[in-house]
């Protein structure tokens, strides 16, 4: 896959590109993150049928995000997302796609793929993972589903499946590549992009050892966040790790409150 010298993406066959260098480092949060884009664009979230104004095409600046394919829109994106049947014959529970975009979000969260509860519910997040994500950044639920303010796109947009080994099955390889890097160009307002585990930042990153990257957190800053996934084993990794609650949740929910506000 050809790299893009000037911009550090690797371009893909379907117009878009993913980041793995040229990282600006975080010394400091900035006072302001990047202007959002103005107008009012309606939120889409999986399942529903998206409405854009018409000719609404957002643009991208050269170097901070991947490149959205010439035409393309939130509306297809999203629709064709939410239609999506690539891996019906290997999901055991079928497709159902759980994500939420919209053109004004001001922060994306990359996680991993929904478990059994948000596959039922629809629901991103929507389980006692997701309440250990929302105490991280200090957010409540409604200001956690706000999807004017936030985005929320797993690696894999489907739950994958059980594990033989136990836990769930990673999310399926052939999903980010064409709808996380689809959504992104897409959402032009993004200030703060937050890694969950390490499948998104690996994605985003390279490839790394999770507890280095997350400890490293300042040098991908101010736009990027590596956080470990906040399921249950991650509590005893926290007492292991205790700079992540005396250094980077601080830090964390200092960016998200500046991005939203």
């Amino acid at each position: 896959m050809p790299a893009d010298n000037r911009t550090g993406w690797f371009r893909s066959p379907l117009g878009v590109s993913r980041r793995t260098a040229h990282i600006r480092p975080m010394h400091a949060l900035p006072d302001a993150f990047a202007t959002a884009a103005s107008g009012d664009t309606p939120t889409v979230a999986s399942g529903d049928t998206p409405t854009v104004a018409s000719g609404d095409t957002p643009t991208v600046a050269s170097g901070d995000t991947p490149t959205a394919a010439s035409g393309d829109t939130l509306t297809a994106a999203s629709g064709e997302a939410n239609a999506c049947r690539l891996c019906e014959g290997i999901l055991p529970l079928g497709p159902r796609p759980v994500f939420r975009v919209s053109a004004t979000a001001r922060i994306l969260i990359v996680g991993q793929a929904p478990g059994t509860k948000v596959h039922m519910t629809g629901v991103p997040w929507n389980d006692p993972s997701g309440d250990r994500l929302r105490d991280w950044l200090l957010l409540d639920r409604d200001q956690f589903y706000d999807g004017t303010r936030i985005a929320i796109v797993p690696m894999g947009l489907c739950y994958p499946g059980r594990s033989p080994n136990g836990g769930d099955l990673p999310p399926r390889p052939e999903c980010a590549p064409l709808w996380l890097d689809r959504f992104i160009p897409l959402m032009p307002g993004l200030r703060l992009t937050l890694l969950v585990g390490s499948y998104a930042q690996r994605h985003r990153l390279g490839t790394g050892a999770m507890t280095d990257r997350v400890r490293r957190f300042r040098d991908f800053g101010p736009s990027i966040v590596p956080l470990p996934h906040p399921s249950w084993r991650t509590t005893v990794w926290q007492r292991r790790n205790p700079w992540f609650g005396e250094e980077l949740l601080p830090v964390v929910r200092q960016a998200v409150a500046a991005a939203i506000e």
